[in-house]
């Protein structure tokens, strides 16, 4: 683990000092949006706001050149199965690293808006913006390996997320008994 803060402990850094920013720019934003008669002001400002700044430190993760190997892999679970055979602390930072790139959209996103209540849905939308950034891996020759299994963890990560989150979704009182996944 002390390789994982050697190499991204300023990013780590960055991250928790942008709290208080975060914070700040959410309220701002929902005051702006209650004088605009904007319908949820502070839900959609605190969900906005929370879901790129939950993000934004993983993109900056993942989009940081690289000194590895570069190449494509699309074969789903050949990754995932390497990383399974690696010693613990590998597994726990590339898996859960991978679980929580697109956490907070998955998160947030369905307590955003009700277009995005539906699991599939957030699945969807995690899965594009992965897909987007595995492609910029490889087109800005960043020195990564593009894998189909880094879109199948962030995409189910950011479902999972979703799950958890699924009483505070933007649905109805009468609709927050499950998830919905239809």
């Amino acid at each position: 683990m002390w390789l994982v803060w050697r190499m991204w402990g300023h990013v780590i850094l960055a991250a928790v000092l942008a709290v208080p920013v975060a914070l700040l720019a959410a309220r701002l934003l929902a005051r702006r949006r209650a004088a605009r008669g904007h319908p949820h002001p502070a839900r959609t400002a605190y969900a906005d706001v929370g879901m790129v700044v939950g993000t934004l430190p993983w993109l900056w993760m993942i989009l940081t050149p690289g000194s590895g190997a570069e190449g494509v892999n699309l074969v789903p679970l050949r990754d995932l199965a390497a990383v399974l055979q690696a010693p613990a602390a590998t597994v726990i930072v590339q898996v859960g690293g991978n679980l929580l790139v697109f956490a907070a959209l998955g998160a947030l996103l369905p307590v955003r808006s009700v277009r995005f209540a539906r699991l599939r849905t957030v699945a969807l939308v995690a899965a594009a913006a992965s897909i987007t950034v595995e492609a910029l891996q490889y087109g800005l020759h960043l020195h990564r390996v593009s894998s189909i299994d880094d879109v199948l963890l962030n995409t189910a990560g950011a479902v999972l997320a979703a799950i958890m989150t699924w009483h505070w979704h933007a649905t109805s009182q009468a609709s927050r008994t499950v998830p919905r996944n239809g």
